[in-house]
């Protein structure tokens, strides 16, 4: 039997919920198909050198890409052996900010992981970011974007911005220090290139705590994100060799107890793929935050970046309606009301 529930009048705000490190393991890529089969995340990235990616990559493609984004999580960290552990990041980093990277050999790297993606998936990955945020690092960024441009032409994938996301930015140490590390320089050389991105990223901790502390955490996250934000999730459904394997076990219980749209005091939020809302058209501008885009509008966001009106069907089983809209400064709050036949 139908019932019509009226939900407070409120702001809906729909972004992506992507759970990265798909390929990692067969925990891993359990726990993104399920989450993903559940509706509560839109988007995975994938290790596509990992040992588990080309078994998982058969189970995604019977996912719709409506449904799920799927893109490439450049991997430039690889360990040594499959068992062993990551290396860290000092020395990429010291060589990228230095300049002293071997170019040759990492842009046969890129391309080698876009190729092992497309024979993997059948077409091109909807969007692309970092393991551990490499996509922004200096040198890598320039010969990612690059190859971007010069593969991708006719469709250009999204990328990840790593500014902090969320309407008050009340974003830890990690987070800041995540963004400065190539954030800014990657998002205006984007815009230069017409290349889209995410407005910005929720997700940012330490990986500590139990599964209450994660849990107040994601309420926090989405009480302030905005539409166009990235939120970010490691969710595992068993046990590895992996420094924050009992973490990434948590993350999936606690996000595969919510049923989305998941109603917040003062808004609703509903996971939606990305590229859904980049082809949507524009509304609302979201701004690139570097030193020297103060004030001004991303020339990339321009074209598809927008706080949208609709509601994504297969992702929000709420029948969504707006009854009015506001203004403030440049953005657009839309105000709804909502009936659901659950």
């Amino acid at each position: 039997m139908s019932e019509a529930t009226e939900v407070a009048a409120t702001v809906m705000q729909e972004i992506c919920i992507c759970a990265d490190d798909f390929g990692l393991s067969a925990g891993v890529n359990a726990a993104v198909v399920d989450l993903a089969r559940h509706g509560t995340i839109s988007a995975t990235s994938a290790m596509v050198r990992r040992g588990a990616w080309l078994s998982g990559a058969r189970t995604l493609r019977s996912i719709a890409p409506a449904r799920l984004d799927v893109g490439l999580h450049l991997d430039l960290t690889r360990p040594a052996s499959v068992e062993g552990p990551e290396p860290g990041l000092a020395r990429l980093l010291a060589q990228a900010y230095t300049r002293t990277l071997f170019a040759a050999g990492l842009l046969a790297d890129i391309r080698d992981q876009l190729t092992r993606f497309e024979d993997a998936m059948g077409r091109q990955p909807a969007f692309i970011d970092g393991h551990r945020h490499v996509h922004q690092f200096p040198v890598v960024r320039e010969l990612l974007l690059e190859e971007i441009s010069r593969r991708y032409s006719a469709s250009l994938p999204w990328l990840r911005s790593t500014a902090p996301g969320g309407a008050l930015r009340r974003e830890g140490l990690k987070a800041r220090v995540i963004h400065a590390l190539g954030g800014p320089a990657l998002q205006r050389r984007a815009c230069a290139r017409g290349i889209p991105h995410s407005r910005g990223l929720l997700g940012v901790y330490d990986f500590g705590g139990d599964a209450d502390a994660y849990r107040a955490r994601l309420y926090g996250w989405l009480r302030t994100a905005r539409t166009g934000d990235v939120l970010m999730c490691h969710p595992s459904a068993a046990l590895f060799a992996d420094p924050h394997a009992h973490a990434r076990m948590r993350e999936y219980a606690v996000l595969r107890a919510i049923d989305f749209p998941w109603h917040g005091d003062a808004c609703h939020v509903c996971p939606v793929p990305l590229t859904e809302l980049l082809q949507r058209g524009a509304r609302v501008l979201w701004r690139s935050p570097g030193p020297s885009q103060a004030g001004r509008p991303c020339a990339t966001s321009m074209r598809p970046s927008f706080i949208s009106i609709h509601s994504a069907p297969h992702a929000c089983p709420y029948s969504l309606k707006p009854s009015s809209q506001s203004f403030i400064g440049n953005e657009t709050r839309t105000v709804f009301t909502a009936s659901s036949s659950l």
